[in-house]
């Protein structure tokens, strides 16, 4: 065995010879799909959202702590880098919900076929965006 890969690729078969194992595919032999995809993002927004409700700890626990402490978190969340942040965090949290819609009607047993699947998968990412960008126009708006 000349790397450490090789070894990993070595198993045992039934009647306890060495056999090599086969490599599975990932995703340098896959090409990308918009199934694929929306699958990946999905748990990297629920990762996002698990991130983000720390923020929202911090935020609630220096709002019950002085007001100095809850002026300096707004302060930080008020900055170019604070919006940003929150922004991506809303992003993440419209994606989230509406790709969770689109697996309750797979739980459902609709939108299986492929052209379905395509089509509720643009529909989930346009509907983020847009929902997304209205809560922040009327939070601008409010604010």
């Amino acid at each position: 065995m000349h790397d450490v890969r090789d070894a990993l690729m070595v198993g045992r078969d039934s009647k306890g010879k060495l056999v090599n194992r086969p490599l599975s595919p990932h995703l340098q032999i896959y090409k990308p799909q918009l199934s694929s995809a929306t699958s990946i993002f999905h748990r990297i927004t629920g990762v996002a959202l698990g991130l983000g409700t720390i923020l929202l700890a911090v935020w609630l626990v220096a709002a019950a702590s002085s007001d100095h402490a809850f002026a300096l978190v707004q302060s930080l969340f008020a900055s170019w880098l604070g919006l940003l942040i929150l922004f991506g965090f809303t992003l993440a949290l419209f994606y989230h919900f509406c790709n969770g819609i689109r697996h309750l009607a797979w739980d459902a047993g609709r939108g299986f076929d492929l052209p379905a699947m395509h089509r509720s998968g643009r529909i989930m990412i346009a509907a983020s965006i847009v929902l997304t960008i209205g809560f922040w126009v009327i939070g601008f708006l409010v604010w």
